[in-house]
């Protein structure tokens, strides 16, 4: 007689969640299903790390975006990875690219980050949501740069004389999701810039996460707030409401 119980207990937890949870056991190791599963799911996150961004497809999918290619001065991936303050800065001779421009008020900068599948995937969706819902502003090129971090849109968005620079970026990939983007927006971009002064969304893709849709107007919100109240970060709070009813903003104290 089988010792197995005829139910799952686990089961609702499971569907509560997408995190590994009662995965049984054969003998001393996991099922054969939960292992194979756990290791599909590690060389994904590896494969988001490592896979190079297909820039001139991005661009495609961006038009009819006037579409700007830049460089960090992280040479190859592997010094990407190794060096994080070289993906933070234009390579040399770059920013010629990005003068002589006219001044905007929102700049995107798209940049891989640790995860080029989640940039291939979303971006671009992500901005053609974003441009109609910031009508009347003055929109800069998108500037696409691969061996990228968010803090390159700071030198870029001044270069650029962009009021507010929005960085749509690949998060670090987990074994649950690994194309999952980001978006950072800091108003009055510059070089030095901290972390506190932006604002971030989290979670976009399409797997129980943000959609491009729900984001772009989490974006336009705070964009609109942001260029209203001269800043972003722990200064300009996201009211929700008012993001689901697409109404003027409203702001909140730090």
């Amino acid at each position: 007689m089988s010792n197995v119980p005829s139910h799952d207990p686990w089961a609702k937890l499971r569907a509560a969640t997408v995190a590994r949870i009662g995965l049984g056991r054969t003998g001393a190791g996991l099922p054969t299903g939960a292992n194979l599963g756990f290791q599909y799911a590690h060389a994904r996150a590896r494969d988001a790390v490592h896979s190079a961004l297909d820039v001139e497809a991005l661009a495609r999918d961006l038009a009819p975006q006037e579409v700007i290619r830049v460089a960090s001065a992280a040479p190859d991936r592997g010094t990407y990875l190794r060096r994080p303050d070289l993906g933070r800065r234009l390579a040399s001779g770059e920013a010629e690219k990005l003068n002589a421009r006219a001044p905007c008020d929102v700049a995107f900068v798209i940049a891989d980050g640790l995860s080029s599948a989640a940039v291939q995937t979303h971006a671009a969706a992500v901005v053609h949501a974003c441009v109609p819902k910031v009508s009347g502003l003055r929109i800069g090129p998108v500037v696409i740069s691969a061996q990228a971090r968010v803090a390159i849109g700071d030198e870029i968005g001044d270069l650029l004389g962009a009021r507010l620079v929005v960085v749509l970026v690949g998060e670090r990939p987990g074994l649950s999701v690994a194309d999952s983007l980001g978006a950072y927006l800091t108003f009055g971009p510059r070089i030095g810039r901290r972390d506190s002064d932006r604002n971030c969304l989290s979670n976009i893709h399409g797997k129980g996460g943000m959609s491009p849709d729900e984001a772009a107007r989490k974006i336009a919100w705070l964009t609109r707030a942001a260029l209203t109240l001269g800043l972003t970060g722990t200064g300009l709070k996201e009211d929700s409401a008012q993001v689901e009813t697409e109404n003027a903003p409203r702001i909140g104290g730090a």
